[in-house]
């Protein structure tokens, strides 16, 4: 099928300077606001934030997450300051151990990372009371209001905030570029006036000042940029309502920017703030966009890395210029003093969340781990790394011929992003739940303003099904135009004096090439067919992989190479400085290096990795010694020395202590909603194995995961009595680090595992395809290295 779409005329400049966005006069990068995109010292900018809660992860792990953070694209690390986890007792604010958020900002601004804190004081995040302590509840005020008795804790605890990022906001040379007020708080424009004046009274500045836009927002005007987001699934519905049209939407290519659905437990859908933001006036930015999503009781969605990466490139077709994801990595909530942390029935809330869990799914699990999502996004923050200053400008075009509604599944789904001179065309077919079909015979037509006209591929293409990919329109790469290729631009890469372009395939459909022939002299390739038509060199039939390297004399002297990845390989690519010894990190799903210069290929569960260009000098590492072998045109590394063993997953023996009993009555809220097993539920009924670990892996310097498979309603997990960790059976395997177990009691008493089945007449859980959940059985539990190999250089 033939796809055609006709360009419009350039847009008139974006609206600029009606904003009171104002950066620090000493700054050489000055962050300012248009009507269409952000710029950073007077350049196009395309931020990539990704949400990592400090206070539910290990403080002596953070270095090493941000790292991972970075090393996945991202630029930008937003985090709710969550009150309760601070000043859980009244006038006992803490800011030690893993609540220490000075140290966590100085940390991004020590790898180059922004900082974005959402300071509340209600921020939700899954936390009991939306994050306000218990004493703020118990004092006679409204709150959330601009009622003095409750404003006057929340100007204490807005200036404990301000002391501890002094000196740390762009003025002082600081990492902050933005602060959030509140959260979905979407019709009283005056009290979040009030939050922000408060916070500024207090000492927090920053360039950017944002708040939540979901739910047709009403903000005090021209002061918070509002910020969106969007969801594949939701814990927050009902549990046997289907999948949400509120999460169906983002798998189109549209310019409705508003989720009315976000905190629709909360707030009705049919109940909203107004007609939201103008669109002729804001940027399309996003602090939401769903990493992944947590399990509620009643509700335990699973979310596959393709929802996740079709999502996120759906949004930048869509128009986006602030890719911001929730959550990019997870967590455990902290233990209170008082009581335990998270949202739950017995806080009023409509869902019940596990007591400690907050893996969200995401990227980078509760612990560490990488997930098949972090990779997938990588290489869309790839592209936004090296080309999101020319993509943030773009306008966002729809072709004519829209799908009929979110029903239509047979409609292509495409959108383009475009300039007076280049673009880049999105296809999504993916959604979750309902899968689309392939598009055979299709082709796409794009006419441009001066009348150039571009007709792609040369040849009919399949589009299969479960794609989602970006193609480059007429870009221009160093004297040469590549007027389209039917794959992926990943990255550039300077070697000695050629730029290479490196792209990435998309599994189903040939590489091809196209550039424009008056603008290169010659072309060569490893593989395939060079010919010429209309105008264009076309390479076609390329073998796409770590040897693909089209070679290309442009016309006016200069030297192009175009790398064509495969599909899988490409989402193993990595940016990093591979000369930069001093802050390696050789981690087992990946290598990450400190920097962004030069491009890095690692093949994921080795600890391997491959550079290109390849280093002047040999790299190596403290504690052991790198082993060089030519790979095509990368240079592989391998361990040769101090290397740990490659061990698969090996089984521990569990066993059963105690079979479960009769499960109590299920129970349900006020909504009508499940409501989770209380801990009677578990010292009467629960069925109970023992876990002894050996001393081997207790110790393990690199940590340690377990993988349990199991079946049943809910789970957790204790030592001498301390529960350490809990999961709601969602169809996959329950994981815990074993570094947030204590290792004395573990060897003293073993880890118990305590497991409920569902009770046979709860039809009040909705469960995805797989989850096996009437017998508490363990299965089996295997182990496997978690966060890094312990080889490190510095």
């Amino acid at each position: 099928m033939r796809n055609h779409l006709r360009l419009p005329p350039p847009a008139a400049p974006p609206l600029s300077g009606h904003l009171p966005f104002e950066d620090a006069p000493e700054v050489s990068d000055p962050i300012e606001v248009t009507s269409r995109y952000l710029t950073r010292g007077g350049r196009p900018w395309f931020p990539v934030s990704g949400e990592f809660h400090f206070s539910r992860y290990p403080a002596g792990q953070w270095e090493e997450e941000l790292l991972k953070m970075k090393a996945g694209g991202i630029t930008v690390v937003a985090a709710y300051v969550i009150w309760i986890h601070h000043e859980e007792i009244e006038g006992r604010i803490r800011f030690d151990g893993d609540r220490d958020l000075r140290h966590f900002a100085e940390l991004c601004a020590r790898h180059g990372l922004d900082f974005v804190p959402r300071i509340g004081p209600w921020c939700h995040a899954e936390v009991r009371n939306g994050g306000l302590p218990d004493w703020v509840l118990d004092l006679d005020c409204t709150p959330r209001t601009d009622d003095p008795v409750y404003l006057a804790p929340v100007r204490r605890w807005f200036a404990a905030i301000g002391d501890q990022l002094r000196g740390l906001d762009r003025a002082g040379g600081g990492p902050v570029v933005a602060v959030q007020i509140e959260n979905e708080l979407y019709d009283q424009p005056g009290h979040l006036l009030t939050l922000k004046r408060l916070a500024q009274s207090c000492g927090l500045s920053a360039p950017l000042w944002t708040a939540t836009a979901w739910g047709g927002v009403q903000l005090p005007p021209d002061e918070l940029l509002p910020l969106y987001g969007g969801y594949p699934e939701t814990f927050w519905t009902e549990a046997h309502g289907g999948w949400p049209d509120t999460c169906r939407k983002h798998f189109f290519f549209t310019h409705q920017r508003d989720d009315e659905g976000i905190g629709a437990d909360l707030r009705p859908t049919t109940v909203r703030g107004g007609e939201g933001p103008p669109t002729d006036r804001f940027p399309w930015a996003t602090c939401e966009l769903g990493g992944g999503m947590a399990h509620s009781y009643h509700r335990r969605p699973r979310v596959d890395a393709a929802d996740v990466a079709a999502l996120g490139l759906t949004k930048i077709g869509c128009g986006s210029v602030w890719q911001g994801y929730y959550m990019f990595h997870g967590g455990t909530n902290p233990r209170g003093k008082l009581t335990t942390l998270q949202e739950s029935h017995a806080t009023g809330y409509p869902n019940d969340l596990p007591v400690l869990t907050y893996d969200f799914q995401a990227p980078l699990g509760e612990y560490g781990q990488y997930r098949p999502s972090y990779h997938e996004l990588r290489l869309q923050h790839l592209l936004l790394a090296d080309l999101g200053h020319r993509i943030a400008p773009m306008a966002s075009v729809l072709p004519q011929e829209q799908p009929a509604g979110q029903d239509d599944r047979t409609t292509l789904r495409w959108a383009v992003r475009c300039d007076a001179d280049a673009g880049f065309l999105f296809v999504n077919n993916h959604q979750p739940h309902e899968p689309l079909p392939a598009h055979p015979d299709t082709s796409f037509r794009i006419d441009w303003p001066d009348g150039t006209e571009l007709s792609l591929p040369s040849a009919p293409a399949t589009v299969p099904p479960g794609a989602s990919f970006c193609w480059p329109l007429r870009m221009p790469v160093a004297g040469a135009r590549l007027d389209w290729a039917t794959a992926q631009p990943v990255c550039r890469v300077e070697n000695d004096g050629q730029t290479v372009l490196v792209l990435a395939a998309v599994d189903g459909i040939a590489p091809e090439l196209a550039l424009d022939a008056s603008t290169v002299s010659s072309v060569s390739a490893p593989s395939g067919e060079i010919t010429q038509v209309d105008g264009r060199v076309l390479v076609t039939g390329l073998a796409a992989g770590t040897d693909a390297l089209v070679e290309i004399e442009t016309a006016d002297g200069g030297r192009v190479g175009l790398l064509v990845l495969d599909a899988t390989t490409a989402r193993s690519v990595y940016r990093g400085r591979a000369w930069d010894a001093q802050r390696l990190v050789l981690c087992r799903e990946g290598v990450v290096f400190d920097d962004d210069e030069v491009r890095v290929h690692s093949t994921a569960g080795e600890p391997s990795f491959a550079v290109f260009p390849s280093p002047r000098e040999p790299l190596s590492a403290t504690g052991a010694q790198l082993r060089a072998e030519a790979d095509g045109v990368f240079t592989r590394y391998r361990l040769a020395a101090q290397e740990p063993a490659t061990e698969a997953p090996a089984p521990l023996a569990v066993r059963l202590t105690r079979p479960a009993g009769p499960v109590p009555a299920p129970a349900a809220n006020a909504m009508g909603r499940a409501s989770a097993p209380d801990d009677k539920a578990f010292e009467s009924s629960a069925a109970e194995y023992r876990l002894d670990v050996p001393d081997a892996l207790l110790d393990r310097p690199e940590g340690v995961l377990l993988r349990i498979d199991w079946t049943g309603d809910v789970a957790r997990a204790s030592t001498g009595g301390t529960l350490v960790a809990d999961q709601f059976q969602a169809g996959q395997p329950w994981e815990i680090g074993l570094d947030r177990v204590d290792a004395g009691a573990a060897r003293a008493h073993g880890i118990t595992l305590r497991i409920l089945p569902m009770h046979a007449e709860q039809d009040g859980v909705h469960l995805p395809s797989g989850a096996d959940h009437r017998e508490a059985r363990v299965i089996g539990v295997t182990w496997s290295a978690v966060r890094a190999w312990p080889v490190r250089t510095g």
